[in-house]
């Protein structure tokens, strides 16, 4: 078991206040996302489309996915609406100074 999980993602001065961010953590696609104060940190695969989240609209602490409207929950990966009915992963994140750390290697 690795002593510390967390890696580094982004700078936090380089997220946008509701812009998505897609980046590669350990080969797990996350999208970063900065809203409301707080940074999330969600798998970036849509679990109904096996497309980027990344590229969709951020509003009211959700994402939503571009191809079909589903929107997921930045806190909890649950999705709010059809056509997706399972959760994504969500990760835990640490902002040291300037840092955003995530740990994907957290049991589901």
């Amino acid at each position: 078991m690795s002593e510390n999980p967390y890696v580094r993602a982004a700078a936090l001065s380089d997220l946008e206040e509701d812009t998505p961010k897609r980046v590669e953590i350990d080969g797990v696609p996350v999208s970063l996302v900065r809203t409301e104060g707080e940074v999330f940190a969600i798998n970036d695969i849509c679990s109904h489309a096996n497309v980027s989240l990344s590229e969709g609209e951020v509003e009211d602490c959700a994402i939503e996915c571009w191809l079909h409207g589903s929107s997921f929950d930045l806190r909890t990966g649950k999705p709010s609406g059809l056509p997706a009915t399972r959760p994504v992963p969500v990760y835990p994140v640490k902002i040291e100074g300037d840092d955003v750390l995530v740990s994907v290697t957290q049991e589901s």
